[in-house]
């Protein structure tokens, strides 16, 4: 017995963190986010069972590295505890400098917040890079990661089609874990808070996944891998995000690129760029055929808004009607609306489920029965059951507005602003009430597209003020989308990564969180051309990911969503690990070459068995070149 559980410790001690690892893996992008509670009531960010996971990893991480049975003491730990000083330097001067951020428990409470969630987010990194030592830990935690996709990818299509339950953070009342359904039209977003979050994952994994499937020599395992890549690409473009689908073929095509460059010759280099390129397109064009109607349709606004774009969509659009007709188009035997009538799926709602338009619907009308009544005779519409029967609430008048003779791209419904208004009560008392004001488009908006305008009209000339404010720190984290000093905003979004670390840490913070990902891309680039296909793979895949992602962060703060930014600094800390695998297996085969012997081995630490051993072979190759030369000066002089 005591044999046993003594056993069962040592494997514990020894492999502990790498069970963590993987689970992390598996578990942060796999569990819905049902938060457990609110840090801050108000808030829209919430403590959730993978912030104990990780916390549970990281206190076992501290342990195993003061107890020095891990490496953790690498280039990129300087560049996070460089990262830390700036971020509490930058709270620091938001509170008492710049004076952002009131001296409150609600505003300092939401800075503090969000900056220890960046350095949980950095925790990962060193979980995943300590806890790889040799290479079947690396295979098997890539083969977890790539099982995690397709499970992603079957829980999509039970979302979509058998109307799998939603847990989403599009906004604070979804953010409280009501379980939904989406409807018909409604954009996939599987185990994640939203679509832009699963897209931003998939454009991290793909590029790794894809690469693996270009090296590997297994048959099994390369159909394998290119499967899951497909099904993580369908699911992609089923979420009709424009950017994260820009990136992804930035991403995808860097992959190929630089594996096409990895071959001997150009002439093998331009075969496999072709071949290679050809087929991953080609694949990427049946399934945007297929399922890519909502983000064709979106892609569509942004050509339709430059007239250069226009122009050249019309171009490409008569060069494919050279190729094949729109007639033909039409008479292929499967067509998209055939096939999407031919995939297995229920058209039975759940009987106690709420739809995301419903819920929708019930704010707006809880939010409406604090309103002022403009006029008896102007009622609002009244939210419908899916059968349109009986309605899911009743609300009072409210002020209407008149409807718009033209909306922006995307927009199908002329939806009031709800604006603050202070007014006097009887009692001669202020009352702060929320008014629905007609919405008023701008220029901007009506010309290209509201979802582009509010990014250049509002969010990012917010950010750009925050920097130009205090350039070298910012104005402190969460403080970019406030109109004011004292208002308590409950969600922060940017939507460009870029400016909001400017903003919030100015360049200080900027150089430093940035550089950290150079530095990672550059150790990455060094070992592209490793003699150990895996750890070339990883290395591609990760600089096609991280590419990627920073292609995304120009629309999306991909950096500050917590599934996204856990998994990428995941695949970080295992890209480093990968890279360090050759070093250490190098470092193994030095020290079984030490003269030390067996019963001396637990008495002479690793170091001192690779020292030996480094001296004994410098020795030896002394000799033998000694050797060697001898009998040729010999020669030399009897000549």
């Amino acid at each position: 017995m005591w044999h046993t559980l003594s056993k069962v410790g040592r494997w514990l001690d020894e492999y502990l963190l790498f069970v963590l690892a993987c689970l992390l893996i598996v578990f942060v992008p796999l569990y819905p986010k049902i938060p457990l509670w609110s840090p801050i009531e108000q808030y829209i960010v919430r403590v959730r069972l993978e912030d104990f996971v990780i916390l549970g990893a990281s206190l076992v991480w501290l342990v195993q590295a003061l107890r020095r049975k891990i490496t953790w003491n690498v280039g990129f730990f300087w560049w996070v505890v460089a990262y830390a000083i700036v971020g509490a330097a930058s709270t620091v001067s938001a509170v008492y400098v710049t004076q952002t951020v009131p001296l409150q428990p609600l505003h300092l409470g939401k800075t503090i917040l969000h900056y220890f969630r960046y350095l949980e987010y950095f925790t990962l990194f060193f979980i995943a890079f300590s806890s790889i030592k040799h290479r079947w830990q690396l295979k098997v935690i890539l083969g977890l990661l790539v099982a995690t996709v397709v499970a992603i990818a079957a829980y999509g299509y039970g979302q979509k089609y058998y109307y799998w339950p939603v847990y989403s953070t599009m906004n604070r009342e979804f953010s409280k874990g009501i379980r939904l359904y989406l409807t018909q039209y409604a954009r996939v977003q599987s185990t994640f808070a939203g679509h832009y979050d699963m897209a931003a994952y998939m454009v991290a994994v793909l590029p790794l996944i894809l690469a693996l499937a270009l090296k590997t020599a297994h048959t099994w395992a390369k159909r394998g891998l290119w499967l899951t890549f497909w099904l993580g690409s369908w699911l992609l473009i089923l979420s009709a995000s424009r950017m994260p689908f820009a990136a992804y073929l930035g991403g995808v095509g860097l992959v190929v690129l630089i594996t096409a460059l990895l071959q001997t010759n150009w002439s093998q280099r331009i075969r496999f760029a072709l071949s290679r390129g050809t087929l991953t397109l080609l694949g990427i064009l049946v399934l945007f055929y297929y399922f890519g109607a909502d983000l064709s349709e979106r892609l569509g606004h942004v050509v339709n808004a430059n007239p250069t774009l226009a122009s050249a969509a019309a171009q490409l659009t008569d060069w494919r009607r050279v190729v094949l007709s729109d007639e033909q188009v039409a008479s292929l035997p499967l067509s998209p609306k055939r096939l999407q009538e031919m995939l297995p799926k229920t058209d039975k709602q759940p009987a106690n489920g709420v739809s995301t338009d419903q819920v929708a619907a019930q704010i707006a009308a809880e939010l409406a029965a604090t309103q002022e009544v403009a006029s008896s005779k102007d009622q609002p519409p009244t939210p419908t059951g899916d059968n349109g029967s009986k309605p899911l609430v009743s609300a009072p008048p409210i002020f209407k507005a008149p409807a718009p003779t033209h909306l922006p791209a995307g927009v199908y419904e002329n939806i009031p602003d709800l604006v603050e208004v202070t007014t006097v009560d009887e009692q001669g008392e202020k009352v702060v009430k929320k008014v629905q004001r007609p919405r008023v488009y701008s220029e901007c908006a009506l010309e290209k597209e509201l979802s582009l305008c509010i990014r250049l009209e509002t969010l990012w000339p917010r950010a750009l003020e925050g920097f130009l404010y205090n350039p070298f720190l910012g104005t402190g984290y969460a403080t970019l989308t406030k109109e004011g000093i004292e208002i308590f905003t409950e969600a922060d979004s940017t939507d460009n990564n870029y400016l909001r670390t400017l903003g919030e840490t100015g360049a200080i913070g900027f150089i430093v969180f940035y550089g950290a990902i150079v530095y990672l891309l550059v150790k990455s680039f060094r070992r592209i051309k490793d003699a150990d296909w895996l750890v070339s793979s990883v290395a591609v895949g990760f600089i096609g990911g991280s590419i990627g992602l920073l292609l995304n962060a120009i629309y999306i703060d991909v950096f500050a969503a917590s599934k996204v930014a856990q998994t990428y600094w995941s695949l970080a800390g295992l890209a480093m690990a990968a890279l360090y695998i050759t070093r250490r297996q190098k470092d193994e085969k030095l020290a079984t070459l030490s003269p030390v012997q067996p019963g001396d081995a637990e008495s002479v630490t690793l170091a001192q068995a690779i020292k030996t051993a480094s001296a004994t072979k410098s020795k030896a190759g002394k000799r033998s070149r000694g050797a060697k030369t001898k009998p040729r000066t010999r020669r030399t002089r009897r000549s």
